[in-house]
């Protein structure tokens, strides 16, 4: 009877944590508070550092920016109590809420805020816009570019092999325009590179700005039919689990891949009844008309590389 005592106290505990996991707090009435900018605060940046404290209960925050004839400039939804965003010179309007799943708090009053951009650069940085952070591509040639910075005459820039022991691969000096292109005399090798760009004029410069991305020219490995093995019998309307395999990359970058797995009545593959993709290595099908017919797989990574299909399965549906 102990036993039996114990284990509905522990099931009880069990079913009280899970039902606290659900149950969000009620933030209706709350109200977060604003760190920076204050209220009439003119900031000498390009970008605002927006700040506020955590709420209790609170998952997420929704930050609002208006501009001086209230049009919108951002909405968004952050996880943290925090978020940079650039501005062009002007007055504006900021506000923020807590949210979780159920509720949402009250937003803050309005607090406005003026941003100045003066010849100072070092409370700047350059807002940097393609590629996006962690971009992987195949293709060694690639275009970068940069947001115009007011006050900089210049820009300095620099790429960086991090595979390679942040080796300096790229340096360049007293650039005008905001674009460069690499080409593959510059992206001779599969890498994670990180670019950096800061802003210079005659008294002063930013810090750098930076983001990566990955060069991967290596295809993925060809999957391995696993289940249904080879040859089986198959029913009629009842879904067909196919799982395959996937050999360990061992190439310089290693990137996420996904599948395409194909069906046909031919061993060739010559009339395709169905093509459909997969970001795990299972598919879930079921077929209505009995015969015979044939399964195979291949992947591609993030980087746009495309491997080999699978040798085909043949199976057959009764």
């Amino acid at each position: 009877m102990k036993i039996i005592n114990n284990l509905i106290l522990m099931l009880a505990l069990i079913s009280l944590y899970s039902c606290e996991d659900i149950i969000e707090k009620d933030i209706t009435n709350d109200t977060v508070m604003i760190i920076y900018p204050q209220n009439s605060q003119e900031i000498q940046s390009n970008v605002v550092d927006f700040q506020w404290n955590e709420l209790d209960g609170a998952k997420k925050y929704r930050v609002q920016v208006y501009s001086a004839n209230s049009n919108m400039v951002l909405d968004s939804l952050v996880s943290q109590n925090h978020l940079n965003f650039p501005l062009n010179q002007g007055s504006y309007q900021w506000r923020v809420r807590g949210e979780n799943s159920a509720y949402f708090s009250n937003y803050t009053f309005n607090y406005s805020f003026s941003v100045i951009q003066t010849n100072d650069l070092t409370t700047q940085q350059v807002i940097l816009n393609n590629p996006a952070d962690n971009f992987y591509t195949n293709n060694q040639a690639i275009i970068l570019n940069w947001q115009n910075l007011t006050a900089a005459q210049s820009y300095n820039f620099e790429l960086i092999n991090v595979t390679n022991g942040e080796s300096i691969v790229n340096q360049q000096s007293n650039l005008t325009s905001t674009s460069l292109t690499l080409n593959s005399t510059i992206l001779a090798s599969d890498a994670q590179y990180r670019w950096k760009v800061k802003g210079i004029n005659s008294t002063s410069q930013t810090p750098f700005s930076f983001r990566n991305f990955y060069l991967d020219r290596s295809n993925p490995n060809t999957p391995v039919n696993t289940l249904p093995e080879a040859n089986t019998i198959q029913t009629i309307n009842q879904q067909i689990n196919f799982i395959w395999s996937m050999p360990a990359d061992v190439g310089t970058i290693q990137s996420t891949v996904s599948y395409t797995i194909e069906f046909s009545n031919t061993v060739n593959f010559t009339s395709i009844l169905q093509s459909s993709n997969s970001t795990s290595a299972s598919f879930l099908q079921s077929f209505s008309t009995a015969g015979d017919y044939y399964w195979r797989v291949k992947a591609k990574d993030l980087a746009g590389n495309t491997g080999l299909y699978s040798i085909p399965f043949k199976f057959t549906l009764n």
